[in-house]
């Protein structure tokens, strides 16, 4: 994006938030601008000259400024984005920004079991489209920990719901709900969620939302069964017939080969019994869809691909499950955000903040840019052949194909006409490092951000010269005559 794209994606993204002043609004639409066109966590990279800067500083340290405005005019762009989408999946994780404290001087919290690291942790939840392409961020909850995790589950699951963490999922969902009900109440969401969130509180509050949940199970839960309540889930699963078998791309992945794996599915309507670990008591039995997918020939050496999902999406053939299936694929969505949000393209745990309040607004502004280069990266991948200028500006493409122009292969044709989205993230990776090789994959959002880096700065070139008058070349002197 050029000076202009900049400001118009500053002001759809953070233009409604409610500051109390409009001088702060125009500096936060400045700051986002600026984040935007050079992300990175340390203040110091962003704003060049020094007036900028201090502004900046100011407009973090200030009481008057809260991190909630700045997520709510996110989240109210991101619901606006997907009013005419009718479903809209929205994965849900936790994570932690860790931050250098070394003299334990600054107001974060304990991360870790040990209670080793430094940092904040941090719930958040994107939205995608059903093609799987980013939207926009729809909710983050923040909290430190004051001390290490309880290491007795049993101690740590007699406690309250709302003194656990489990109270963040909820949160989530709930704030997640109401933005959408009210800027896009047309669109279905579907909460997807790993393993973490197995808990009935979660599970109730997203069957209790008005939208759909898919939630990895972490357990075999105990299911009522008329006559036996002895019943397990996965004893009722193996005993179901196999809907079918589907080819399933997986990513790579922790202890896991990029592969296309065969995979069986299974589902069935369950109805599981929940219990309060805390009052003793039991909860009032949730009626969910069970979906089961395992792997028929894993790689050898390797645990086969195993899911078992819980869902309240209605499962009433092959094809719905297999809709669940593809929805819980969806998920490592956030992590990609993750990744470009705290080590990559934005670098957030490299800022020097020194207090929580203030890594959090800053945080808050890079997490939405970082989205942004996450669909920009899916949009090559999900809409190839859409065009360039959907996401680019005019002087973005013009320095893009001049770029390209120097730098053709012997056999390639020089690009004449409007490049797709795919052409064009790909030329960008390859001017920000990328190798084009079958073995390499597709690019990433460290090569993207960094090829978007060089690439605004030639568009600003192409800008300044159309603005500015260009001298004439100077005049040949005649050669004298003999």
């Amino acid at each position: 994006m050029d000076g202009t794209s900049f400001r118009r994606w500053a002001v759809e993204e953070f233009g409604e938030a409610s500051l109390g002043d409009e001088r702060r609004r125009r500096r936060l639409l400045g700051m986002a601008q600026a984040a935007a066109r050079r992300p990175s966590g340390r203040l110091s990279d962003v704003f060049d000259e020094p007036r900028e800067r201090e502004g900046a500083y100011d407009f973090l340290e200030s009481p008057h400024v809260h991190a909630s405005a700045l997520q709510q005019a996110s989240a109210r762009a991101c619901a606006q984005r997907c009013a005419d989408e009718p479903l809209v999946f929205v994965p849900v994780d936790g994570s932690s920004l860790t931050l250098a404290d070394k003299r334990l001087s600054k107001d974060f919290g304990a991360l870790g079991s040990r209670a080793k690291g430094r940092g904040i942790k941090v719930m958040s939840a994107i939205a995608l489209s059903e093609q799987g392409t980013p939207q926009g961020l729809c909710a983050q909850r923040w909290w430190v920990r004051t001390g290490p995790k309880h290491r007795k589950r049993s101690k740590a699951r007699r406690r309250p719901v709302h003194q656990k963490e489990t109270q963040h999922w909820i949160d989530v969902v709930t704030e997640t709900s109401q933005c959408f009900a009210e800027h896009a109440p047309s669109t279905r969401l579907c909460f997807v969620m790993d393993r973490e969130a197995n808990s009935w509180p979660v599970l109730e509050a997203g069957c209790q939302s008005g939208h759909w949940i898919i939630v990895r199970a972490s357990r075999d839960r105990r299911l009522l069964q008329p006559g036996d309540g002895s019943m397990r889930l996965r004893q009722v699963m193996s005993a179901q017939q196999a809907l079918g078998h589907y080819d399933l791309h997986l990513r790579i992945g922790p202890e896991r080969l990029e592969r296309t794996a065969r995979i069986q599915v299974r589902a069935a309507c369950v109805t599981l019994d929940l219990r309060d670990a805390y009052s003793k008591k039991r909860r009032p039995a949730q009626t969910m869809y069970a979906v089961w997918v395992r792997e028929q020939v894993p790689p050898k050496g390797h645990k086969p691909l195993d899911w078992l999902l819980l869902t309240n999406m209605p499962v009433r053939n092959f094809q719905d499950a297999c809709r669940v299936v593809y929805g819980y694929t969806l998920r490592w969505r956030i992590e990609d955000f993750h990744k470009t949000w705290k080590s990559g393209q934005c670098g957030i745990e490299s800022t020097q903040l020194r207090r929580k309040d203030h890594v959090i607004k800053w945080a808050t502004l890079l997490a939405a840019v970082a989205v942004r280069t996450e669909r920009l990266k899916h949009l090559a991948r999900n809409e190839p052949q859409a065009p360039a200028s959907q996401e680019l500006s005019i002087y973005e493409i013009n320095a893009l194909l001049l770029w390209k122009h120097e730098h053709l292969r012997r056999d390639e044709p020089k690009p004449r006409k409007m490049p797709t989205i795919e052409q064009a993230t790909l030329w960008i990776a390859l001017m920000g490092g990328y190798i084009q090789q079958k073995s390499n994959g597709p690019p990433g959002s460290i090569t993207i951000g960094r090829g978007l880096q060089r690439l605004i700065q030639r568009a600003q070139v192409l800008r300044s010269l159309r603005a500015t008058p260009i001298l004439p070349p100077p005049k040949r002197a005649r050669p004298p005559l003999r």
